[in-house]
């Protein structure tokens, strides 16, 4: 399939239509059976168990992959703009937000360094940017 901007985010099976659902459900019957039976505080005390470990699997898969995808796009777009245009992308850096700058990751080598350019000027937001693509780059690695 082509990637695009409708279809650019990707969903973790396990995750996202597993695991997920199954804790919510969990958490659900801890809520239910918690107010028709004697031994309230302790399904009380399971829902908010079930709850932080859906919590924490959520805030660690997040933070790891994209912390380390996060350099590692940087370091393309780097070495991209480098090599198209001779010069260094750390300058520009600085003008842009990290959203900004890994919604550019989409533009091909040739329309990467004008629409760099016009994200500085008009301070495109990241969904203007990716909208002003002409000929999307698809990232199929990212998680």
């Amino acid at each position: 399939m082509e990637q695009n901007f409708k279809n650019h985010i990707r969903y973790y099976t396990p995750h996202h239509f597993i695991f997920y659902p199954v804790m919510l459900l969990v958490m659900g019957f801890c809520v239910g059976r918690s107010f028709d039976n004697e031994n309230r505080l302790i399904w009380i005390f399971l829902f908010l168990a079930f709850f932080s470990i859906t919590l924490l699997s959520f805030m660690l898969r997040q933070h790891y992959a994209l912390t380390l995808q996060d350099r590692i796009v940087m370091q393309e777009l780097r070495y991209r703009y480098f090599a198209t245009t001779g010069n260094r992308l750390e300058p520009y850096e600085e003008k842009l937000s990290k959203g900004q700058l890994f919604a550019l990751r989409f533009a091909p080598d040739e329309e990467m360094p004008a629409l760099l350019e016009k994200a500085i000027a008009e301070n495109l937001d990241p969904k203007a940017i990716k909208k002003s693509i002409k000929h999307w780059k698809a990232d199929n690695q990212r998680v």
